[in-house]
């Protein structure tokens, strides 16, 4: 686990370790959200990236009976 210092403008540095593992790079955006006491960073793609990338995925299921209509 790594931490950061927080600055005095309110600025982070991400770390490398995380940086290369997420391909993130310079300028790039990242989406923040921020859930009870943490905060998640999203890396914001392109949507021409996510192309096939639910490639085999089988998207049937069997409904509960108690979820039929």
């Amino acid at each position: 686990m790594s931490t950061v210092l927080v600055s005095p403008k309110f600025q982070i540095v991400i770390p490398r370790e995380i940086r290369e593992k997420n391909r993130i790079t310079s300028g790039q955006r990242l989406q923040m959200i921020s859930f009870d006491d943490r905060i998640e960073l999203i890396p914001v793609r392109k949507m021409s990236s996510t192309r096939g990338f639910l490639k085999g995925f089988d998207g049937g299921f069997t409904r509960d009976e108690e979820d039929r209509v």
